[in-house]
């Protein structure tokens, strides 16, 4: 039986496997509120015992080694197998446990949100969450290869004034550099909808800033933004989902993915509608001498919350 975890900033998701399905419930868990992974795990299996582990975790990861990005979690494979007794841990970049599940998906795991042209070749895995995050599947000829990146963290940039004034806005913020995580996440929604409001582009709306400090800021606006309740929350949608298509166009660009891109995370299932507004579309190819080069590549979004967990489970079926 195999252990498989999908290891984030806000959750850790956990399930077993055998023969490629989920056995037993799947279980979520509030990351923050435990001190290390190994209690997780513990809480988890109780009595259960399994001979294999693989998880999918939200940093790079060196040598069997990991620090979760968004939390003080500091993971390596050989211990846990030691403190867990379980005779063989892997860990690897969740986007990479990602890329390794969308080899498993079915149709109904994923929506078309552009056709383009189907052709063998390497794809591309763009994610929004808490944080974001880019991996690539290189082709072979007959089998696609999985690799992780640390591409949420390259620079923003941005494509007009407005963007300009935000990028030395966040710079100012962070003292410092402005990556497309800090644009193109959770965060990074709340950062655009803080940047119209604090500089007089759009209205705050009293109501919605005494609900931010109760509730998720990001879940508010975009909720607000589906009802069309707030004009700040819709101009800040409609913006994340234009800087969204920017960069997965950038990551087309990087990876060469003519065998299609994906987008995964816990947003973009949420913004299927947004994005067949445009403003996701017509950035991904704004491309200037590339524009029809990306008009020929597929666009899904992954809809299956346990991609991360079937990769984990799918490499540790590979790879041992």
């Amino acid at each position: 039986m195999i252990l498989a975890g999908d290891i984030g900033g806000t959750h850790t998701r956990l399930a077993l496997f055998e023969k490629g399905k989920i056995v037993g419930e799947k279980k979520s868990f509030p990351s923050h509120r435990y001190s290390s992974l190994k209690d997780i795990v513990k809480e988890f299996l109780g009595t259960k015992k399994v001979s294999k582990a693989c998880f999918g975790v939200a940093g790079p990861v060196y040598g069997g080694k990991a620090k979760i990005t968004n939390l003080p979690w500091i993971l390596e494979a050989s211990s846990l197998a030691q403190e867990l007794a379980i005779p063989y841990v892997h860990l690897l970049n969740d986007l990479e446990a990602n890329a390794y599940g969308i080899e498993v998906l079915e149709k109904q795991d994923l929506f078309l949100l552009h056709e383009g042209e189907e052709v063998a070749g390497n794809k591309a895995l763009l994610s929004a969450g808490t944080g974001l995050g880019e991996a690539a599947l290189v082709w072979d000829g007959k089998k696609h290869h999985p690799f992780a990146s640390e591409g949420g963290h390259a620079s923003f940039a941005p494509v007009h004034a407005l963007e300009g004034k935000l990028w030395e806005y966040l710079r100012q913020k962070y003292g410092g550099h402005v990556s497309y995580e800090r644009v193109l996440s959770g965060p990074g929604l709340y950062n655009l909808y803080e940047f119209l409001v604090n500089t007089g582009e759009e209205k705050g709306n009293p109501q919605l800033k005494t609900l931010m400090a109760q509730e998720d800021p990001p879940q508010l606006i975009a909720e607000w933004a589906r009802v069309e309740k707030d004009p700040a929350c819709v101009r800040a949608v409609d913006w994340f989902s234009s800087i969204y298509g920017a960069c997965a166009g950038d990551t087309a660009l990087h990876f060469f993915s003519i065998g299609g891109l994906y987008l995964g995370g816990g947003i973009a299932p949420h913004m299927i509608q947004n994005f067949q507004k445009g403003y996701f579309f017509d950035s991904f190819i704004d491309k200037g001498r590339f524009k029809d080069f990306l008009k020929k590549i597929p666009v899904w979004v992954i809809l299956n919350e346990n991609t991360a967990l079937l990769g984990a489970a799918n490499y540790t079926k590979r790879n041992k």
